[in-house]
């Protein structure tokens, strides 16, 4: 199954991939997608192209590698990177600056749209060392969700000048990441195991519900939510378990699921197919989680992986419509677990899923496509 998959050596420490959204009712798979660097001389911010379809073979595999479109300079690391829309990528860098960068198709340029300097800081926004990271940021068109290093939260407009929002103490840790749960509210994770709620419609800067991991308090790098069931959020974080969260009950993860041997950096549900779930880790695993219910009967997807079905214990939930992911029926709750790079050895930081395709980038200066996810 290795040829389905295409690698471009491109002599940068791949952060952030992320494909170009596609356009209503577009029936073509994904080419275009963006990626990030970090801990690089000169970071950039370039985008691909997947590769011509055009030379498939005779039985539809796929080859040719992945060619640039276009590149541009990115100052300090990318810590995330979001699409806004066909043309517009949201970037957030280490410097603490959240930068929208538009792609010119016309004639395959890049240039930085807007800019807004040191969104995240530690002192003061006016010395010349305070920046702080900005850790995380989450699209709506046209609204902008950034979180950072120095705890704070930000909610921009594409096409507003300043910040139409800032909650400046809005956790005194780390916050890693954040996502959308519906247009008016937002998920943040942080470096001490917590999942807080933030309503933006209200004016107090106090987030409307927090859950934490029991116990260790263990870092979340990372969030997803359901795409069609909004109270299901994934995370994962620094010892590498995936956890699955109903936002709806308790405070406590639902399942705790032993992923990877070292910090999970990024999971995904997939959007359109979202029994399907993808973690990737410092320990140069990513991983495809299936929980749709006629595992057993299913081939592998890919065979180099270590296929192993794990069984899970869930609380009892009553409710009419049952996702696989919170199912109290010990006969539906098989999963099959493929690791997707069976012998990689650096980090994968970075991992999206759109359609049929995945895209993934690595600390070995490597972008990855799989166009058959599912074939």
């Amino acid at each position: 199954a290795m040829e389905d998959v295409s690698a471009k050596f491109v002599s940068q420490k791949i952060s952030r991939t992320r494909w170009r959204p596609l356009p209503p009712a577009a029936l073509q798979p994904p080419d275009v997608f963006a990626t990030g660097s970090w801990d690089n001389e000169d970071n950039r911010i370039s985008l691909w192209s997947a590769g011509d379809l055009g030379n498939a073979g005779l039985n539809g595999e796929y080859h040719g590698e992945p060619h640039l479109l276009c590149d541009i300079q990115h100052n300090g690391d990318v810590m995330d990177m979001q699409f806004l829309d066909q043309e517009r990528i949201v970037v957030a860098s280490s410097t603490g600056t959240v930068t929208i960068f538009r792609h010119h198709q016309n004639n395959q340029t890049l240039s930085a749209n807007h800019r807004w300097e040191k969104a995240h800081y530690h002192v003061d926004q006016d010395t010349s060392c305070g920046g702080a990271a900005c850790t995380g940021v989450v699209c709506n068109n046209p609204e902008i969700v950034t979180v950072g290093e120095d705890g704070r939260i930000n909610l921009f407009r594409a096409d507003q000048k300043d910040a139409v929002r800032t909650i400046d103490n809005a956790d005194s840790s780390t916050l890693h990441a954040v996502t959308f749960l519906r247009t008016t509210e937002i998920l943040t994770v942080n470096s001490i195991g917590q999942l807080k709620i933030w309503d933006l419609r209200q004016q107090r800067n106090e987030p409307s519900q927090i859950f934490s991991l029991a116990g260790d308090r263990v870092p979340l790098h990372c969030v997803d939510r359901h795409p069609n069931q909004q109270h299901i959020v994934a995370t994962g974080g620094q010892d590498g378990m995936l956890s699955i969260w109903d936002i709806r009950q308790g405070t406590m993860p639902v399942s705790l699921l032993n992923a990877h041997e070292a910090e999970m950096w990024e999971v995904h549900f997939h959007p359109s197919d979202p029994d399907h779930l993808f973690t990737c880790s410092e320990d140069g695993s990513l991983w495809h989680w299936d929980t749709s219910t006629n595992v057993s009967e299913k081939p592998s997807f890919l065979h180099q992986g270590g296929r192993s079905t794990a069984y899970l214990s869930h609380s009892t939930i009553n409710q009419s419509v049952v996702s696989a992911w919170l199912s109290n029926d010990p006969t539906k709750d098989r999963m099959e677990i493929t690791n997707l790079i069976p012998n990689q050895t650096l980090s994968v930081n970075s991992l999206d899923v759109l359609g049929p395709c995945l895209v993934y980038g690595t600390d070995a200066e490597a972008i990855y496509v799989n166009r058959q996810l599912f074939a």
